[in-house]
């Protein structure tokens, strides 16, 4: 990492090279089966990535599904945890952290403020230099199950994408139990006006903005692309008014597309092939129902990949899955329907070996892999064609 800026214009050197602070081999021996189930300085070191239980104090709250969030990030935190002992940032890609995107973006919970408000800039550093308004840029949503994660746990995605050429922007949203999913799109729309409003400042082409997300963030990414090119989207989702960002395209890791509720798509008539009911009863459960309140007026209608697909016209995709990935279906079923309408879309789908393993958003969660790096590459290739 060249340079680490804060938003005050603070540099300084990345001393942990964009790695998780502390020992991820020391904190994997530490959370073996001896050890008690929840090892709280586990849990403090995980929230340089994540929240585990620090806004579980919520009014409403009951402590069963308290200790249910607390338990369902614990633990996939621990399996992110042997990960983040190889995720390294290439030495090309300066960093500007922390920006807040809304007045009360920050990491005081006591004074008020809200981590899920901010969002950090990539830039390839020969860009930085060279100055001018020719990068094109790509703005990340993270995934996480819509309750899991913050920027952080996409970093080492984010700096090897940007070292393709890219300035990347990378955003917090409040996750779950903190909004629902209405409230994250809200989210995702605030931090998108203030980059209208800044994208001036750096050194990028303003005309060539693309959107990726990964998993629960592929989601908030195709979502935000139909508010972004329908008018009726955009209401059904209580946006009231876009942030008019013109998306060139995007790329989406793995996403969950099957959000509509079962008995909405039985009314509707609407059951397909690609829409898998369990994939949003897996998220009313692990979320409660209340996460999809207020979406009425977008139930089926913009909750699936095939209803997307039929009502909007999209920019460009280029779909990432693997066989191994347990939300492949829902990619197919996105892909299908883009290619039945005869939209452009590139659909990479890697048949893993035998004795392989790739699984769920690998290009994020292990970016050091061959694998990875080629999928890396087929971004870059895919986007830079269409700017």
């Amino acid at each position: 990492m060249a340079v680490i800026t804060d938003p005050n214009g603070n540099t300084g050197s990345n001393g942990n090279n964009g790695n998780v602070p502390g020992s991820a081999s020391d904190a994997a021996a530490s959370a073996s089966p001896a050890q008690p189930a929840f090892d709280p300085a586990l849990a403090e070191r995980f929230t340089y990535w994540t929240e585990i239980d620090g806004d579980l104090d919520m009014p409403g709250l009951s402590p069963e599904r308290a200790r249910a969030f607390r338990e369902n990030r614990y633990q996939t935190a621990l399996f992110d945890l042997p990960r983040s002992e190889y995720w390294r940032d290439p030495d090309n890609v300066d960093a500007i952290c922390d920006i807040a995107y809304l007045p009360d973006g920050g990491t005081d919970r006591a004074a008020g403020q809200c981590r899920g408000h901010l969002l950090d800039i990539y830039l390839p550093h020969e860009a930085t230099v060279r100055g001018g308004h020719t990068t094109p840029v790509y703005v990340d949503i993270h995934g996480g199950g819509f309750t899991y994660g913050y920027k952080e746990l996409n970093r080492n995605f984010n700096t090897h994408l940007a070292s393709r050429g890219f300035a990347v922007v990378s955003l917090n949203y409040r996750p779950a139990p903190q909004t629902g999913l209405k409230g994250q799109l809200a989210d995702v729309q605030a931090a998108l006006r203030w980059l209208r409003a800044h994208l001036g400042e750096y050194p990028v082409d303003p005309n060539a903005v693309f959107v990726t997300g990964d998993s629960a963030g592929g989601a908030l990414a195709l979502l935000t692309l139909a508010i972004e090119n329908s008018a009726d989207a955009a209401h059904a989702f209580g946006i009231a008014e876009p942030s008019g960002m013109r998306f060139a395209g995007g790329a989406l890791v793995c996403g969950v597309y099957s959000l509509a509720s079962p008995a909405a798509v039985e009314r509707a008539g609407a059951t397909g092939a690609g829409y898998d009911p369990d994939k949003r009863l897996m998220l009313d459960r692990m979320l409660g129902e209340e996460f999809f309140d207020g979406l009425d007026a977008a139930d089926p209608t913009y909750l699936t990949a095939e209803d997307i697909v039929s009502r909007v016209d999209l920019p460009p995709l280029f779909i990432l899955t693997s066989s191994d990935d347990f939300l492949e279906a829902d990619a197919l079923a996105l892909a299908t329907a883009l290619s039945r309408k005869g939209a452009d879309f590139e659909l990479s789908d890697r048949k893993v070996a035998r004795h392989e393993t790739l699984g769920h958003v690998y290009p994020v969660g292990m970016t050091w892999l061959d694998e990875s790096q080629r999928a890396l590459d087929d971004i870059a290739r895919f986007s830079f064609d269409r700017c």
